[in-house]
């Protein structure tokens, strides 16, 4: 989930910054059911707070399998200045 929210900080409505984005920490993630081979998983990322003077992204990450909710956190994203 991580990455796809790397992926949400690439996209022009967000503000399609050409920074690279530092996965930077994780919070009260849940696995609610297990997820197996075969299985097709559905990653949704939400944008919940962006300062763009400082770089942080902060997200809601939830994943699906078949419409039930199997995994569920926040993650924050940090800009690289170059």
């Amino acid at each position: 989930m991580a990455q796809v929210g790397g992926l949400v900080m690439l996209q022009p409505e967000v503000g399609g910054s050409r920074d690279n984005f530092f996965f930077a920490g994780i919070d009260k993630v849940r696995f609610r059911k297990p997820v197996i081979a075969g299985d097709t998983l559905i990653m949704r990322m939400t944008l919940t707070k962006y300062q763009k003077r400082f770089g942080l992204a902060k997200m809601e990450g939830k994943a699906y399998v078949g419409g039930d909710l199997v995994c569920e956190g926040e993650f924050l994203l940090v800009s690289a200045t170059e």
